[in-house]
C-alpha cells in the first residue's frame, strides 16, 4: 500500500507493508485522514508515535470502510463506515483501528468530513465535560478557538447550554466562529467578558496566567494546547482565592482503556448530534494523499477554521 511518510523532514507517497488487523482491530480502507499539531512535531522529531507505531508514518485519525475484521471485532462489520482514533500511521490507503476507539460515519455526513472528526471532538468532549465538568448555565472561554478542536469545543459547549465567549486571533475568522454559538473576541478583550466557570485553553504560554485572573469562584482552567508556548507564569494567589483547578490534558498518550472510555462517550453523546448536523467537523481545506506536503504547509500556516484533511484521491 501507500503512505504519507516522513523523510528527512519531508512528506513522500511511499509503499509500506498494509496492515494486518489483529484481534478486536480493524482493517479499514482510508478515505479520509485529518491533520493535528501532533502530526507537525512528529514530522519535525519533536512528538514521538508510542512505542510498536512506525515513527515515519503520520496520521491520529481517519475515516472510511471496514474492509476486515480481526478475530473477536463484533461493533462493525465489513462494508461498514467508520471514523476513529490511531495512535499513528493514519494517513495511507489502510489502517487498523480498534474497534472500541472507532465510531460510526452517519449516513447524513460524507467521509471527508468525518475524517477530521475523531480527534476533534474526542480532545474537545473530554476536556468540556470529563476534565472541566462543564454544567448547563456555566459560562465557557475557548482560546485559540478557530482550529478543529476550538470549534468543536464551542459548538459542544453552545449545544449543552454554555454561554460561550471564543477568544480568536485573526478578525476574520471571527465572524464564523461567532455563527457557531459564541461571543468572539481578540485575545486582548478576553478579560472584558469575565467571569469564566471553565476555560479551555488551546494555546499555553503567557496568556493562562490572564485566564486564571478571569476565572469564577470554583473555575476549572483545562490546558490542551500549547500553540503560545509552554511555559507560563502562574500567580498562585489567583489560585487560591478563587478555589481554582488548574488541569492539563492529552489523548495519544492515554492507554487504550482511557481512551475506549473518550470514544464511548463521544459515541453517544456526540455522534447523534453529528448526524443531526446540530455540530460539524469544519474542514478549511482537502487535499489529496499525495499532496501531503501541501495539506501541512496550509495547516502551519494558520488562519484557518477548522481542519485540513487528506483524502483518497
Amino acid at each position: 500500500m501507500r503512505a504519507v511518510i516522513i523523510s528527512e523532514g519531508r512528506l513522500t507517497w511511499g509503499e509500506r507493508p498494509a496492515p494486518v488487523p489483529k484481534a478486536y482491530e480493524l482493517l479499514v480502507r482510508v478515505e479520509a485522514a485529518g491533520l493535528n499539531g501532533a502530526d507537525l512535531l512528529q514530522r519535525a522529531g519533536r512528538y514521538p508515535p508510542p512505542a510498536g507505531v512506525p515513527a515515519d508514518q503520520p496520521g491520529l485519525e481517519c475515516a472510511g470502510t471496514v474492509e476486515a475484521v480481526g478475530d473477536g471485532a463484533a461493533t462493525f462489520r465489513p462494508g461498514d463506515r467508520v471514523m476513529g482514533l490511531v495512535p499513528g500511521a493514519g494517513q495511507a490507503e489502510w489502517a487498523v483501528v480498534h474497534e472500541r476507539l472507532a465510531l460510526p460515519v452517519p449516513p447524513e455526513r460524507p467521509l471527508s468530513e468525518a475524517g477530521g472528526f475523531p480527534e476533534a471532538y474526542c480532545t474537545a468532549h473530554d476536556a468540556l465535560f470529563t476534565q472541566a465538568g462543564l454544567s448547563v448555565g456555566d459560562r465557557v472561554l475557548v482560546t485559540g478557538a478557530a482550529g478543529g478542536v476550538g470549534t468543536a469545543a464551542v459548538q459542544l459547549a453552545a449545544a449543552a447550554g454554555a454561554e460561550v465567549v471564543a477568544s480568536v486571533r485573526h478578525e476574520a475568522l471571527r465572524p464564523k466562529v461567532a455563527r457557531l454559538g459564541a461571543t468572539c473576541v481578540a485575545p486582548e478583550e478576553v478579560a472584558d467578558h469575565r467571569p469564566f466557570d471553565v476555560v479551555v485553553d488551546l494555546v499555553g504560554g503567557p496568556g493562562l496566567s490572564r485566564h486564571l485572573g478571569c476565572l469564577a469562584p470554583w473555575g476549572r482552567v483545562v490546558v490542551i494546547g500549547l500553540g503560545g508556548g509552554s511555559q507560563a507564569q502562574v500567580d498562585l494567589s489567583e489560585l487560591l482565592a478563587r478555589r481554582a483547578v488548574l488541569r492539563g490534558s492529552t489523548l495519544r498518550s492515554r492507554t487504550l482503556e482511557e481512551k475506549a472510555l473518550v470514544v464511548q462517550r463521544v459515541r453517544h453523546h456526540v455522534v447523534p448530534l453529528f448526524a443531526a448536523g446540530k455540530v460539524r467537523a469544519l474542514v478549511e481545506a482537502t487535499y489529496p494523499f499525495p499532496e501531503a506536503e501541501a495539506a501541512y504547509g496550509r495547516f502551519a500556516a494558520g488562519a484557518k477554521l477548522g481542519k485540513v484533511v487528506l483524502v483518497r484521491a
